[in-house]
This record gives structure tokens, C-alpha cells and sequence, in this order.
């Protein structure tokens, strides 16, 4: 996804995505999955969050802030090919109807309503299991690229050299 596409930064909606994101990472945390933003993937998509739980499964967190721009987005079951659990992450405010029609695959995504302060699982995400090679892959992929982050935050001077993609 390119930068200028993700809820996450647009002018209109970044508050409100930065909220549930925000929450969803308290929810996270407190559960002991641990997750970055904006993490580009292999297929040149850029999932909104992106983490690892307890036992290693890749999740990751498709955040949409309104209807448009739920009802919009086509591309979202790329998604499901760089993950063990897939969740649509949404304010509460925001109708989630469509998520139990047949295009949006309630039987594969999980549901999870959240405000700048925590958040809640709706619907579990059901396992999915990525391959023992792919999860190896975008497990270290991950960790690469918390740690370039990491990195970059106490030196900006580092972020010239390597890429997250």
C-alpha cells in the first residue's frame, strides 16, 4: 500500500487510525503479542499492524476508520497469505455490518473494536497457519525490521543505509 493510501496516514483519518491502533496495541501488549505499524510486505502491500504472539504466529491487524474506506478495499485478502490470523480493526463508531457478508470472509478475519485507550476482540481470528518456510520469513523480516527502527530511533543518521521491504 503505498504511504499515501494507508489510514494510517492520511490527514482526514490519521487521528482516528492512530486511536485504534493505539488501542490495539494496548490490547496487544497486555496479551503478549507484540506488533509494529505500517509493515510493508513481500507483495508490496503495507499491512497497518503487523505482530508476533507467545507462540509465534504472525498477525496481523487491517485498521479501516470508515465505511468508504472499508467498502473500498479490494486488496485486503493479500493479506491473508503473510499471516496465521488476520483482524479488521475498527472505531467503535464505525458499522461493521459488512464484515459478516461473504466478501469480507468472517469465517477467516477476526473482529476487534478499539478507541485510543484499549481495545476489544469481537470475533477471535481463526488460525490459519502459514507454512513453517513463510512464517521463518516474515518472522525475520519483522524482526529486521523492529530493529532498524530501533536503531534508526537512536541514531537518524543509520536510516540511510538498508531498507524494511
Amino acid at each position: 500500500m503505498a504511504e499515501a493510501d494507508s489510514p494510517l496516514s492520511s490527514p482526514l483519518t490519521s487521528f482516528v487510525a492512530a486511536d485504534v491502533a493505539r488501542g490495539i496495541g494496548r490490547l496487544f501488549a497486555r496479551n503478549d503479542i507484540w506488533c509494529l505499524p505500517e509493515m510493508p510486505l513481500r507483495c508490496g502491500r503495507r499491512a497497518d499492524l503487523m505482530g508476533i504472539d507467545s507462540k509465534g504466529h504472525v498477525i496481523i491487524v487491517e485498521i479501516k476508520v470508515s465505511r468508504a474506506d472499508l467498502l473500498g478495499d479490494g486488496k485486503w485478502p493479500d493479506y491473508l497469505d503473510y499471516c496465521d490470523r488476520f483482524y479488521w480493526g475498527l472505531p467503535p463508531s464505525l458499522d461493521r455490518a459488512p464484515l459478516e457478508t461473504e466478501p469480507f470472509l468472517p469465517e477467516q478475519c477476526g473482529v476487534i473494536v478499539a478507541d485510543g485507550y484499549d481495545a476489544e476482540i469481537l470475533r477471535p481470528a481463526p488460525l490459519r497457519q502459514l507454512a513453517a518456510a513463510r512464517r521463518k520469513v516474515e518472522t525475520e523480516r519483522l524482526a529486521r525490521a523492529s530493529l532498524r527502527r530501533l536503531v534508526t530511533l537512536g541514531d537518524p543518521q543509520t536510516q540511510q543505509w538498508g531498507s524494511e521491504s
